[in-house]
């Protein structure tokens, strides 16, 4: 993907170990949607509340599909 002059991405990369990487890529360092991605980056490293919410939100998902899987006749009274 290539971005736009007034774009940029916050990129996440997990290791074979499960540790994840967080880095910013933008044309335009000095621009505001880079600067906003570095800000979001920092939050992500350095707020541990922020990273238990975030795994909150992960470990009920792949609860939500577990039961989706197992529960695909609920509703239909068979």
């Amino acid at each position: 993907m290539e971005l736009k002059e007034n774009q940029a991405a916050l990129i996440l990369e997990s290791d074979e170990t499960g540790e994840i990487t967080v880095n910013v890529s933008s044309p335009d360092e000095n621009g505001l949607s880079c600067a906003l991605c570095h800000a979001i980056a920092m939050k992500l490293m350095n707020d541990e509340k922020l990273q238990a919410e975030l795994m909150e939100m992960l470990e009920g998902e792949e609860g939500e599909e577990e039961g989706e899987d197992e529960g695909e006749d609920e509703g239909t009274g068979e």
